[in-house]
């Protein structure tokens, strides 16, 4: 195989002879559907199904430029160039075209050369898959391909699936250096067999025009990560924790650097008002003040707090709430600066540190339609520029450049071009009694124009179970809202987000408890009016296919049809299937042991189903092996149950495939149809 290098550089040279970028996507404005559900199922799932049109995004250092990944009609992604200073038209210069491999982002080393990074998944020892990353720099006209991420040894796995991470940008006085972590790997001597050099992650300065790299920090094998400052200077260390044969324990240990020595000294002895700290993930530092940013636990909810890197170990709360974890620290520019944070309520609200910001983002979601939330994702090196993307429920994203010196605000490209003049339907925050009485928050998304009494109806749990449904747009929900379908999408306890409390024991452990609260959210809708009982349906992606499954054990006459895209199928895969890896320790202690383990295994009640199932699979699926859903497909036929299996060969978890995700949602809506006697 050819490297990395020359494959994209041929690609790339192909590509700037394939005509306009929109003749290559295939896709353009449609006009508003039909929201009876009448729409043919196949053009609402060629709408909606189409990968985002920006993917991907970045803004050069003068501002002058933009560079975006599309994705194409099947798998592959381009990378187009605009010159904003020119003609405005996008350039094509790159596209990947391999099925097992992503590609993830491109980001502006220089303003006129580009770093991006590839992604994918490769067979290790058989019936084992290993994700792996590998970077590459290009000059905004597709040449000069040369990869950054350093040839790795055939002699360590870890080595050959981490290509590094960028920590720092602009990291010397000299243009086009960057400061990257590398996984070092002792090199096999062949006259002497001995080895040279440790083991474990370091940091190199790279130059990202001759691709010449200089040492910045000696390897750590117990480290997994490292933190730059804005002068590009490593100031924090984390570790990982490994059992006496290698496995992951599941603790780590933080280290920084002050600002007269090279030591590393431990994040120990910590306190905010006096009080000690149990821990602080740090995950950002401001040199100028000479601390670093992280996340503390605050009354049971995750918290921004700061620490002086001056070894007193004092620091302070910089956000918390006592009803949601503040989840997110935001960070703009080439510097990475540190500007505000985030957390979701019944909306996600960014609280701006930086009062100039505060005002803008305020001013720009007033003026902007539909009031959506401004993301920042992008700066010139002056911050005279910035990149901006607006979405909501209702609007799947427009990338807008404002200019501080002018005040003015350019809409430059659509987040998905094939769904640019649709009516989508709005979704609201809702709230329904659990059986014991505990109110489960969740959004509610009904057809447009819809008074939502007697629809059909779908309950469409998230995947996680470490996650929580928020306000805004979904491809899936608004699919289905096409379709004519409500859909209800619960926040049911085990999600994140909201606190200890309510995360529990997870939704494996307490898998009752979350199933329970994902069937209320059903009997709920009936109750209300809002679903006809006989043509409600539920349906999942991942642990949200696995709540899809077990509310049929628990409940089977409740859903007439279930659908169910890359579940968890039995709890003991899971534990089985990591044995492989260095994390298995943590996720044998995430599922636990005891009867709950059978107990919520759908594969194994496979006689108690009534309602027809669809199954959705890729085959380089890490997150969820294929063997959960072609056991569960083995087990309902061999039941005598209806089940519906799409197997799709080379896909990993999230399915990005244009093409795949067409045919997918086209064969869910003609399931549903027929399931639920639609037609």
């Amino acid at each position: 195989m050819k490297p990395i290098s020359q494959r994209l550089a041929l690609r790339a040279r192909s590509m700037l002879l394939a005509g306009s970028i929109l003749a290559v996507l295939g896709h353009g404005p449609l006009a508003a559907q039909d929201t009876s559900g009448k729409e043919d199922v196949a053009a609402t799932a060629l709408a909606f199904g189409a990968r985002e049109s920006v993917l991907d995004i970045s803004l050069s250092p003068s501002g002058n430029k933009i560079a975006y990944i599309s994705g194409g009609p099947d798998h592959f992604e381009i990378v187009s160039v605009i010159d904003l200073g020119g003609d405005a038209k996008p350039r094509m210069i790159l596209a990947n075209r391999e099925k097992d491999t992503d590609l993830d982002w491109c980001e502006w080393a220089t303003d006129s050369r580009l770093l991006c990074q590839l992604s994918g998944m490769a067979q290790g020892q058989p019936g084992v898959l290993l994700p792996f990353d590998r970077m590459f720099a290009l000059d905004d006209i597709g040449t000069n391909i040369i990869q950054i991420s350093r040839n790795q040894s055939i002699f360590a796995t870890r080595a050959l699936q981490d290509g590094g991470d960028v920590i720092a940008l602009d990291a010397s006085t000299e243009q086009g250096q960057i400061v990257m972590t590398r996984q070092y790997v002792p090199e096999a001597d062949t006259a002497s067999r001995t080895f040279k050099d440790t083991e474990g992650l370091g940091v190199d300065l790279v130059d990202i025009v001759t691709g010449k790299r200089r040492v910045l920090e000696r390897p750590d094998e117990m480290a997994v990560r490292y933190v730059a400052d804005e002068a590009g200077r490593v100031r924090i260390k984390i570790r990982t924790l490994r059992d006496n044969i290698g496995r992951l324990t599941g603790e780590r240990r933080y280290f920084y650097r002050g600002t007269a020595t090279n030591d590393w000294l431990g994040f120990d002895n910590l306190t905010i008002d006096g009080a000690p700290v149990r821990a602080f993930a740090p995950v950002a530092v401001d040199s100028s003040r000479n601390v670093a940013y992280g996340f503390v636990t605050k009354g049971g909810y995750d918290a921004i707090a700061e620490f002086a890197l001056d070894g007193t170990g004092i620091g302070k709360l910089v956000m918390a709430r006592a009803d949601v974890d503040v989840d997110a620290l935001i960070r703009i520019g080439r510097k990475r600066r540190v500007v505000g944070a985030s957390y979701a309520t019944e909306k996600r609200e960014i609280a701006y540190f930086d009062e100039n910001l505060a005002r803008l983002a305020k001013a720009l979601g007033k003026a902007l339609p539909d009031q959506p939330i401004v993301n920042i994702v992008g700066a010139s090196a002056d911050e005279s520029r910035l990149l901006m993307i607006a979405s909501s429920d209702t609007l799947p994203g427009m990338t807008y450049l404002f200019d501080k010196a002018t005040r003015q605000l350019e809409p430059l490209l659509p987040v998905r071009n094939a769904l640019v003049g649709r009516t989508m339907g709005a979704m609201r925050p809702v709230t329904f009694p659990a059986r014991d009485g505990t109110m489960i928050p969740g959004y509610l998304t009904l057809p447009h124009g819809s008074e939502g009494k007697g629809l059909p109806a779908i309950v469409l749990p998230h995947g996680g179970p470490a996650a929580r449904d928020e306000w805004g747009f979904d491809w899936l929900v608004q699919f289905l809202t096409a379709r004519g379908f409500a859909v209800l999408q619960p926040n049911y306890r085990g999600s994140s987000g909201y606190g200890e409390a309510w995360y529990g024991r997870n939704g494996f452990k307490a898998w009752d408890v979350a199933i329970g609260d994902v069937n209320d959210a059903g009997h709920w809708l009936v109750k209300e009016g809002i679903a006809r009982p006989d043509q409600l349906a539920i349906l999942g992606w991942s642990y949200g296919g696995y709540a899809a499954l077990q509310s049929q054990v628990l409940d089977p006459a409740l859903y007439k049809a279930v659908v169910a895209i890359a579940p968890v199928t039995d709890l003991s895969y899971i534990i089985e299937d990591a044995r492989d890896y260095t994390n298995s320790k943590v996720v044998r202690e995430f599922i636990g042991q005891g009867p709950h383990v059978s107990e919520g295994s759908p594969r194994r009640f496979a006689e108690r189903f009534q309602a027809p199932v669809a199954l959705f699979h890729g085959t380089l699926d890490i997150n969820v092996e294929v063997r959960h859903s072609r056991g569960m497909e083995s087990a309902l036929k061999g039941a005598g149950k209806q089940v519906l299996y799409r197997e799709y060969p080379d896909l990993q978890h999230d399915l990005g495939d244009s093409k795949v995700r067409v045919d997918m949602l086209t064969d869910i809506g003609r399931f549903l149809d027929e399931a639920l006697k639609r037609n």
